[in-house]
C-alpha cells in the first residue's frame, strides 16, 4: 500500500505514535501471564506477523536476499544479534513496568529515548553537539538525578529504556535495512532462543499459553500490537519530514504517561512532575534545534534516507 498524499502520511504516522502510547492497556490485560512467557511469546508471534507482511507486501525476496548476505558476513550476523537482543530487552523492560504499575517511569524512559540516542552518537560515533543539543542534555539530565535524589535510587526502569533503544538504534545503523525487513531479521534471530524456552516452560508445565482461550489469543495477539504500528510509521515515515516526526513521536510518551496516572491511578509525585519539566524543556530545546538544523525542505529529502535507511538501490524497488 503506498501513500501518496502527505495529509493522509501524517495521520498514518499519528496513528502509529498513538498506538504504542496505547500499548499499555495491552499489556496490562496480559498481567497474569508471567512477564519471561509474555515476552517469549511476543517475539514469536511477531515472527510470524512478520512473515505474513512480508509475503502480503510482495517483500519476500528482499528478506531471503538479507538472509543470505547475513549467512555471508558474520560482522552483519552479530550486529543483527546484538539488536535483537536490545529490542528484546527493550520490549521486557517496558512490558515488566507496565505490569508492575511503573508505567510513569517507563514514559520517562521513552521521552529521553532521543537525548540518549544525540549522547550515543557523540561518544560512540563522534558526531558533534551544537550548544542548544549541550543544554537540552543537561537539562534531561538534571530531571534524571531529581528523581535519584527523591527516591535514593537511579531510575533504572527509565534509563534502560531509553539505553537500549538507543543502543538498538547504534546496531542498525550496522544492518541498514527497512523497516519491515529489519523486524523480520530481528525477531528471526531472537525466535530460537524464545522457543527454547517456550519448549522448557511447557515441559515443567509452567506455560500458560493454553491455559484459556482468552490467553491464548492474547499471546498471539502480541505480534500484531508489535508489528501494526511499525507497518504504519513504516508507510508514513517516507513523506514526513524529520522535524515533524520529531515532534509526533513525543504522542506516545504523552499518552504513556496519561494512561499510567489517570487509567492506572499511579502517582505523579512532586520529583516526577519537576523531572518532566527539565525533560519537557530538553525536549523543546532539542526539537527547536534539530528544526533549524535540518528544514523542512531537506528533511523531506533526506527523511527516507535518515528513518529508514536501505541497503542498496536493489532494496529501494521494495519500498512500501
Amino acid at each position: 500500500m503506498k501513500l501518496n498524499n502527505e495529509k493522509d502520511c501524517v495521520v498514518f504516522a499519528v496513528l502509529s505514535f498513538m498506538m504504542w502510547g496505547l500499548t499499555p492497556i495491552y499489556w496490562k490485560l496480559t498481567q497474569h501471564i508471567s512477564s519471561g512467557e509474555i515476552l517469549a511469546q511476543r517475539v514469536f508471534w511477531s515472527f510470524i506477523f512478520m512473515i505474513v507482511l512480508l509475503l502480503f507486501l510482495r517483500k519476500w525476496n528482499l528478506y531471503v536476499e538479507f538472509v543470505k548476505e547475513i549467512i555471508k558476513k558474520p560482522r552483519l550476523f552479530w550486529s543483527l544479534f546484538l539488536a535483537s537482543v536490545l529490542i528484546s530487552s527493550n520490549w521486557g523492560i517496558f512490558m515488566w513496568a507496565v505490569i508492575e504499575g511503573k508505567i510513569v517511569e517507563a514514559s520517562l524512559g521513552q521521552y529521553i529515548n532521543p537525548l540518549t540516542s544525540m549522547l550515543i552518537g557523540v561518544i560512540v560515533l563522534k558526531e558533534r553537539l551544537s550548544i542548544s543539543q549541550v543544554v537540552a542534555f543537561v537539562l534531561a539530565g538534571m530531571g534524571v538525578v531529581t528523581l535519584t535524589l527523591h527516591y535514593g535510587v537511579i531510575p533504572w526502569i527509565s534509563l534502560s529504556l531509553a539505553l537500549t533503544f538507543g543502543f538498538y538504534g547504534l546496531a542498525k545503523k550496522m544492518i541498514k535495512a527497512d523497516s519491515t525487513i529489519g523486524l523480520a531479521l530481528e525477531t528471526m534471530v531472537i525466535t530460537p532462543i524464545a522457543l527454547v524456552f517456550l519448549a522448557y516452560w511447557m515441559f515443567q508445565s509452567q506455560i500458560q499459553f493454553f491455559d484459556s482461550v482468552s490467553t491464548s489469543l492474547l499471546l498471539i495477539g502480541s505480534g500484531a500490537v508489535t508489528v501494526l504500528p511499525l507497518l504504519f510509521f513504516t508507510m508514513s515515515a517516507k513523506k514526513v519530514t524529520l522535524s515533524l516526526l520529531g515532534i509526533l513521536q513525543y504522542i506516545s510518551p504523552t499518552i504513556v504517561l496519561v494512561t499510567g496516572v489517570f487509567l492506572y491511578n499511579e502517582t505523579l509525585s512532586q520529583a516526577h512532575l519537576i523531572a518532566l519539566i527539565f525533560i519537557w524543556s530538553a525536549i523543546a530545546i532539542y526539537t527547536f534545534s534539530s528544526m533549524r538544523k535540518h528544514g523542512d525542505g531537506s528533511a523531506a529529502s533526506s527523511g527516507s534516507a535518515r528513518t529508514i535507511p536501505m541497503l542498496s538501490t536493489k532494496i529501494k524497488k521494495g519500498e512500501l
